[in-house]
């Protein structure tokens, strides 16, 4: 099973550096993926690893310094969305500024939380000058607070070091829980929550809610023919505020969240108000992270259909998502159970396509019928060679082809070896992932 990623948050009052902590941590790995057209890309979250342990690293969002009061109740929010969606909390302070009512109120909070919190102490550019400014901050009562300066890179190495000392070890028990998981993502408003009630009310199974392992997202274990799978819902967004930009950030949040701990995605489309931008962006991050997924048009009972509406209805969508034109697409109706059954053999398709493993021998013979039936590209007289493929991984099924010279394997031809492989084996759900390697000619 693929390392479930931990999830880690950075709250901050305004001008403690937060942003530029995030972008250093994040590097320059955020670079807008050319091969996805169509997402954009918040820089609301970003992968990092650090000591050989990969994870998700989320900005809680910017906080509009308009009044003390203001910064207080949106740093709140801040700390509530870190606390709900991230296993770790990165807290940042100021050293030049001092401790401040702010910050104790939300000390105070996510001490109440027990989630591990990880004091910075930041723009500690010189430790001469500032070190003795530090020990103030062991009031707030979250440990040892570390020096750092975001600008200057220093201390970052002794911040992640702490940050993961709080990992959940990387442990077998992930191997024994075989069981599905399955997240249902989407806009507020698609219909997600009815959709999971409506599973568990199927499935008569009486579920007390459990809390997800470390986070508050609620999984849902539903039985369905015998086998147990356990939905993910990051449908609760309890939020008053009406500022959408915010509600939009926060649902993306919790989106990352929870698709860190699934293996299959559904992504819910309001049929009545079609797909949207935002559809799009919650679909890629599923897509990035090479998750399988099923794309759920609901409340399809309130469309006005002949016989033509559902294939151009599903051809809109997929101008829309055109990054992963490998996607399952299915239309039902949460508020009828139209076609909720199907749900569950699609979930089953997915998983199997996403745990296929294909023999060496067979990759290579696809691989020597596209060369021979479409030349590799060449490049000022070097052409490109590709001399072997394997497969190496899979939840997603993970590929390795050699070649001569990496700079000459453009992404379109990777792409045609890829429609190949799907033209032989179908993979349908589950995205592929090709590594280039070089393997210097034998002269």
């Amino acid at each position: 099973m693929s390392e479930q990623k931990p999830v880690v948050a950075v709250v901050g009052r305004p001008n403690v550096g937060k942003s530029t902590l995030f972008n250093v941590l994040a590097g320059d790995r955020i670079s807008i993926v050319q091969d996805t057209p169509g997402v954009t890309r918040d820089r609301i979250y970003a992968d990092c690893s650090w000591l050989d342990r990969n994870f998700t690293l989320i900005d809680t969002g910017g906080i509009e310094p308009e009044s003390r009061d203001i910064i207080l109740s949106q740093m709140r929010d801040q700390a509530q969305i870190a606390i709900e969606s991230a296993d770790v909390i990165i807290f940042i302070t100021d050293v030049r500024q001092g401790m401040t009512d702010s910050d104790t109120k939300v000390a105070d909070m996510l001490r109440r939380s027990k989630k591990p919190v990880v004091l910075a102490v930041n723009k500690v550019d010189s430790f001469q000058k500032f070190g003795n400014d530090i020990y103030e901050f062991y009031n707030l009562g979250l440990g040892d607070p570390v020096g750092i300066s975001a600008a200057s890179r220093l201390g970052l190495g002794d911040l992640l070091d702490e940050v993961v000392k709080h990992f959940p070890a990387k442990t077998v028990e992930e191997e024994e829980d075989e069981r599905p998981r399955v997240a249902i993502v989407g806009r507020p408003n698609v219909g997600k929550s009815s959709l999971i009630n409506r599973l568990v009310g199927e499935n008569r199974l009486i579920v007390s809610d459990i809390a997800g392992t470390t986070r508050d997202a609620v999984d849902t274990p539903v039985v369905h023919d015998g086998v147990e799978y356990v939905f993910i819902d990051t449908a609760g967004l309890r939020r008053k505020s009406k500022v959408t930009e915010e509600i939009e950030r926060y649902s993306i949040i919790r989106t990352v969240s929870a698709v860190e701990r699934a293996d299959i995605v559904v992504v819910v489309i309001d049929a009545v108000e079609g797909v949207a931008e935002q559809d799009a962006k919650i679909a890629g991050i599923a897509h990035d992270r090479g998750k399988g997924i099923i794309v759920v048009v609901n409340k399809w009972d309130a469309i006005e259909k002949n016989d033509k509406t559902i294939y151009e209805y599903r051809d809109k969508i997929k101008s829309v998502l055109s990054f992963m034109p490998y996607a399952e697409y299915l239309f039902i109706s949460a508020k009828t159970g139209l076609r909720l059954d199907r749900l569950f053999e699609t979930i089953d398709l997915v998983r199997q396509n996403q745990s296929l493993r294909i023999s060496t021998g067979v990759l290579n013979e696809i691989l020597a019928d596209a060369v021979a039936m479409n030349q590799p590209p060449s490049d000022k007289g070097r052409r490109l060679k590709l001399y072997y493929i394997t497969q190496i991984g899979v939840k997603p099924p993970t590929f390795v082809i050699f070649v001569n010279d990496k700079k000459l394997m453009h992404f379109s031809y990777t792409r045609y070896i890829e429609n190949k492989i799907r033209d032989a084996f179908g993979f349908a759900g589950t995205s592929l992932k090709f590594i280039i390697r070089e393997k210097k000619d034998k002269q």
